[in-house]
């Protein structure tokens, strides 16, 4: 009898999350799949969770033009079955070569180039969600705001236009303190209140499956350190409509939000990826990697809405011990 060919998963920019792949590693254990887990990075030797995959292979990082092709040799010569993205830096470039890698036998864990690229630009994210019913905070370029300060709400927030991970973002106290930025920056009301993300889930077919939302309790660095998965009634409603405002959304995808009340919340990012707090997500039942390695494998697909409420993730330093 001939040994069933394991189903192999490339991991990209791996880096420090090793928790991801222990989400994935459990999931295939559950389904009962043989797994080959691989990981790449600009510099697998000094990556966490490169070092706990069964294999790994440096790359370009995701701001260089090889990123994408080295992706695709690696994917090629490993036979890769999916591929999944962790972080925004080359997230366009991928979603636009899908077909290359399909055609190649491997399944990218993304979406479309059109919803890539919109939560890529916070100005456009902000007018499209609010066209689509869901509240935001009032939103301005930078050199509208600087010509009429009055127009906001103080206080306010800049970030740029296509930041990440909480890189560049500036609280000012007054208009002035703006004047000479980067015209490639975003003004926002500061909403006060809880930080939730939520974490979502679109199956191949673009339908949302799941939404679940965590108390943001401590950042660092732009990740969620302490966090708690809350059923809030009005984030959930707000993911339904992001469903549909997001066509062309497919795999994990997460959205930052401020609940001020009951009542009362806003939604300030979307990231077309998968949330580095996802872990927590896992824990409490909402299995994303179970769910794309079920679409992987050719099985049937059981995402669902079903998770645990008070799930509580307290992170705390770790090492990953070996020899040069």
């Amino acid at each position: 009898m001939s040994k069933r060919k394991p189903l192999t998963v490339l991991v990209a920019s791996a880096g420090s999350g090793a928790g991801l792949l222990e989400c994935i590693r459990d999931s295939a254990r559950k389904l009962r799949l043989d797994l080959r887990l691989l990981a790449v990075d600009p510099n697998p030797g000094m990556s966490a969770a490169c070092r706990l995959a069964d294999r790994s292979y440096a790359v370009p990082d995701g701001t260089e033009p090889g990123f994408v092709p080295a992706l695709l040799e690696v994917c090629r010569k490993q036979q890769v079955s999916l591929l999944l993205p962790t972080i925004d830096a080359g997230l366009i470039e991928l979603s636009e070569q899908q077909d290359a890698f399909a055609a190649i036998g491997t399944d990218v864990a993304i979406s479309s180039p059109a919803v890539v690229r919109l939560a890529r630009d916070k100005l456009a994210t902000a007018e499209r969600l609010k066209a689509g019913g869901i509240n935001v905070p009032h939103t301005m370029a930078l050199h509208e705001f600087v010509n009429d300060p009055n127009r906001l709400s103080w206080p306010v927030i800049a970030k740029p236009i296509s930041g990440t991970s909480s890189v560049g973002i500036l609280k000012p106290r007054r208009a002035g303190e703006l004047q000479n930025m980067d015209d490639r920056y975003i003004v926002q009301e500061l909403w006060q209140g809880r930080e939730f993300t939520v974490n979502v889930y679109f199956d191949r077919r673009g339908r949302m499956r799941c939404a679940i939302p965590h108390w943001r309790i401590e950042v660092r660095n732009g990740a969620v350190a302490n966090g708690r998965t809350e059923r809030i009634p009005i984030l959930a409603a707000a993911a339904e409509k992001l469903g549909a405002v997001l066509a062309g959304a497919r795999g994990p995808v997460c959205f930052q939000a401020i609940v001020a009340d009951a009542d009362n919340a806003a939604v300030f990012e979307v990231n077309a990826r998968i949330g580095s707090g996802y872990p927590l997500a896992h824990r409490a039942g909402a299995e994303f990697t179970r769910w794309l390695l079920e679409e992987a494998a050719g099985r049937r697909c059981t995402a669902s809405d079903r998770w645990s409420e008070g799930a509580t993730m307290l992170r705390y330093d770790a090492a990953v011990f070996c020899k040069t």
